[in-house]
């Protein structure tokens, strides 16, 4: 997906503040935004907020929605550098294209993952008559040593599942207990889907050296006793040992975790850099029609322009 996102600053805390002695969870509030089609989305990260949970640095939750207009979501050709992209389908069905000729439907309980390296264009559409759409994104910034690598794309049909205490999860990026994901990462990081299939309560094991944060997408939950509505984030910080987690029946939620990034970080448009000369020119490239991103075949619409920098170039 595409992102207008104008705020540069990587958040400097990896921990949440303390009251009174005792760890608070920080709350982050999601804002409503829309992507092609007029789906609309709520955006988590990047906030001023928290702008990033270890590596991850990007959050949307899309829907659960159901179009009427039949229009459904649609996000012509756009640019990325510098970046994974992390799609965790829930429902609906949506068309990948990119430039170097990949084409790839994700179906529910399916993972798309783009590596953008130095430069990769894409699109995103529903399947003709397809109606619903609920689906999680996520960007994963890639460390300096890797954000010049080759474009690739990878998609993960199966995934690690499993039941616990009247939950269904599935692990979606790095390790968990016994279980590893698929995903190719690169740099340590979690990512959990939980489905409740009841009322019900668990603990979860954390590695102390993450820091982790959790997004209710459906129904009640109580984190580490505090209640959380869906779309309401709770960064946890890092240092903890386990996680208390509660959710009403048929409540759905997503762990992200991961080991601090210890790169600074730029992030604008659909570009994450490591210094604004680097996404300065990237966008010279995207505006320019340079051969660094490429053409996406066989897609009927014009190429996403570019917001002017928020800088002098």
């Amino acid at each position: 997906m595409s992102t207008h996102e104008t705020q540069c600053e990587l958040s400097s805390s990896s921990d949440c503040p303390t009251q009174n002695g005792v760890r608070a969870i920080q709350r982050v509030a999601a804002r409503s935004a829309q992507v092609g089609g007029g789906i609309p989305v709520n955006r988590v990260l990047p906030s001023r907020q928290r702008r990033m949970v270890g590596a991850w640095c990007f959050l949307d939750h899309a829907g659960p929605a159901v179009s009427t207009s039949g229009n459904g979501l649609r996000v012509g050709p756009h640019p990325h550098i510098g970046l994974q992209t992390f799609t965790w389908m829930i429902a609906g069905e949506v068309l990948h294209r990119d430039s170097l000729g990949n084409v790839q439907v994700i179906r529910p309980g399916q993972v798309n993952l783009m590596t953008a390296g130095h430069g990769i264009t894409h699109t995103e559409e529903s399947l003709p008559g397809e109606d619903q759409l609920h689906a999680v994104q996520l960007w994963i910034a890639l460390p300096a040593a890797e954000s010049g690598r080759p474009a690739m794309f990878d998609h993960y049909a199966e995934l690690p599942r499993w039941q616990s205490d009247g939950f269904e999860l599935t692990l979606l990026a790095g390790t968990f207990g016994p279980c590893t994901a698929p995903a190719r990462t690169f740099s340590p990081l979690v990512g959990i889907d939980l489905a409740a299939t009841h009322s019900t309560g668990t603990r979860l094991a954390l590695e102390q050296s993450h820091e982790y944060g959790v997004l209710p997408l459906t129904g009640e939950w109580s984190i580490n006793g505090e209640l959380f509505a869906a779309n309401e984030f709770a960064y946890l910080g890092r240092g903890l040992a386990s996680l208390e987690l509660e959710a009403s029946t048929g409540a759905r939620a997503v762990l992200l975790g991961g080991v601090p990034f210890a790169e600074e970080i730029l992030i604008w448009w659909n570009f994450v850099g490591h210094s604004k000369a680097e996404i300065a020119q990237a966008q010279r490239e995207w505006e320019e029609g340079g051969a660094r991103f490429g053409d996406v075949a066989q897609f009927d619409g014009p190429r996403l322009i570019a917001p002017p920098l928020p800088w002098q170039a």
